[in-house]
């Protein structure tokens, strides 16, 4: 085996750690069309089955028809913030375990300790991240939502 050939396949293991991401199903919450446009663009091109919504309500409509492996939201949105969505998917019996990712400008001013107590958020991303970042937060989320 060529070093070369050697060296893809390393870069192809770290960008896909176990396959977890492998048609895995994420629901996208986010009211920016362009940050949106970016976030599901990115995470199509790493493999995950994407639906993306705008605000909470349609969030909760796409869950009442359809299961996630994983929830991304945006906390700021009009209607209904991240953390609201939250609460209303943890008292839907069949998503009540999903992953919930916040992604937020004001994290400083959320106390994610808590959050994750209490809702079970797995996570608070602080905005901006890089597309590289967002994968690498949704790959250990679900990975750690398969241990045993």
């Amino acid at each position: 085996m060529s070093e070369r050939v050697a060296a893809l396949e390393g870069q192809a293991s770290r960008e896909k750690p176990a396959m977890v991401s492998q048609k895995a199903k994420i629901l996208v919450c986010e009211d920016n069309v362009a940050l949106s446009g970016v976030v599901c663009f990115n995470l199509v091109r790493a493999g995950f089955q994407v639906t993306n919504v705008s605000n909470g309500r349609l969030a909760l409509e796409a869950l009442q028809k359809d299961t996630f492996d994983l929830v991304l939201s945006d906390q700021q949105m009009p209607m209904m913030t991240g953390i609201q969505l939250c609460e209303h998917i943890r008292q839907l019996p069949a998503q009540r375990r999903t992953p919930f990712i916040l992604l937020t400008a004001k994290c400083m001013e959320i106390d994610a300790a808590k959050l994750q107590e209490t809702l079970g958020i797995s996570k608070a991303l602080p905005k901006p991240f890089s597309p590289s970042e967002l994968i690498n937060c949704i790959e250990e989320t679900l990975a750690a939502n398969c241990r045993p």
